[in-house]
């Protein structure tokens, strides 16, 4: 099938050379460079599995979505919908644009993959007047968008139609687990499972970073009590690992979403994640200036190993709250080719940087900082995502 792709971020990407193995698949972005590197065969985004599949497979990229759009089948949109603090909602208009573009040019079916509103499928199709839009959501790991997408948990579509079959069977055909889940809903219940699913993450987060914080005020040990929880097998020994507190592309922008979603509906949980993740990251800020540093040092801005992504991570929160206090803040963060992230200094001599800090801080735990472990603040436990 013809078939493309707006947007070439981490799902946009991974969804497109999932089914470009059997499809004839054109992914379209507005960043010149992005669509010269994936023609080059040269991924734009840290993550092993689509540094692989994008030598095994025939994917086109294209600035030109007047010819990509016009002869598709389906067009799926992965258009970045950020969320939108002043309006208490996702900030759709990249979506809009894509579907307004289609709906003007082509006959194809326009799948959104992009995390929207609860209800949001059914408003555009009802303002646009046409019965062509599905959502689907995604359900994909930073770093590991590609292999998620080719061992996935669950397929879910929001349409019960033949058209959304023939759109889970094109995802199943391409992924190499065979025993798939395929779920058909309504748009909206789609909708739903996908920001209902990451604030659950977010509260597992939160629940376990907010028993590190207890065991790190009383002097407890935090491996202990969490290795004897997961013993019960109700809950698991997974999602457990303690950081500085969510972040990343979905879980930050989806809790907000779900709890604007909530009015005039009553609740206290999904109210009290968004603002438990708050509460972490001045826990954190307040136990480094314990420790009275005149420079503290942050060792990589990403939320996790194996990523290049630091887009909403915990820990620029922290650094605003330290830079407050007056404490000189520099960073260590070898993705970045700048002299400066956000007004911070940019160290990339890492031996320098270890010498010149008082403070260390580090999310996630590297082997190469081991013979500075005294300067060390982690709440890294298991040393592990």
């Amino acid at each position: 099938m013809k078939i493309a792709v707006a947007g070439t971020g981490y799902v946009g990407l991974s969804i497109a050379l999932l089914l470009a193995q059997d499809n004839d698949v054109t992914a379209v972005d507005i960043v010149p460079e992005r669509v010269d590197r994936i023609n080059r065969k040269d991924s734009p985004i840290e993550d092993s599995e689509i540094k692989e599949y994008l030598q095994k497979v025939n994917l086109k990229a294209t600035l030109d979505w007047e010819s990509a759009y016009s002869s598709a089948e389906f067009v799926i949109v992965t258009t970045p919908t950020n969320y939108d603090d002043t309006t208490n909602r996702f900030d759709t208009s990249a979506v809009e644009d894509v579907i307004k573009k289609v709906l003007k040019i082509s006959k194809a079916t326009i799948v959104i993959k992009s995390t929207v509103p609860v209800g949001y499928t059914k408003e555009i199709s009802s303002r646009y007047s046409t019965d062509r839009i599905i959502f689907s959501p995604e359900f994909l790991r930073e770093g590991k968008a590609l292999y998620d997408n080719l061992y996935p948990s669950r397929i879910v579509v929001g349409e019960k139609s033949d058209r959304a079959r023939i759109f889970a069977d094109l995802l199943k055909k391409g992924a190499i687990k065979k025993d798939v889940d395929i779920l058909f809903t309504n748009s909206t219940e789609a909708e739903a499972i996908k920001l209902f699913a990451n604030t659950y993450l977010a509260l597992r987060i939160s629940y376990f970073n907010e028993l590190d914080t207890y065991c790190e005020v009383k002097g407890l040990s935090t491996e202990e009590i969490i290795k004897g929880i997961g013993l019960d097998p109700r809950i698991g020994n997974y999602y457990n690992n303690p950081s500085f507190g969510y972040g990343g592309y979905c879980l930050p922008k989806d809790t907000k979403q779900l709890k604007a979603n909530y009015q005039n509906i009553p609740e206290d949980i999904i109210t009290a994640i968004v603002n438990s993740n708050k509460t972490r990251k001045e826990h954190v800020a307040k136990m480094i200036l314990a420790r009275k540093p005149q420079k503290v040092g942050i060792y990589r801005l990403t939320m996790k190993a194996n990523s290049d992504n630091f887009r909403a991570s915990a820990i620029q929160d922290v650094m605003k709250i330290l830079r407050g206090e007056g404490v000189e803040v520099v960073v260590y963060e070898p993705t970045l080719s700048t002299d400066e992230f956000c007004k911070y200094k940019v160290e990339r001599d890492l031996d320098r940087f270890k010498e010149d800090c008082d403070v260390i801080v580090v999310n996630r735990y590297d082997r190469c900082l081991e013979d500075v472990v005294d300067k060390i603040y982690t709440r890294d436990i298991f040393k592990r995502d």
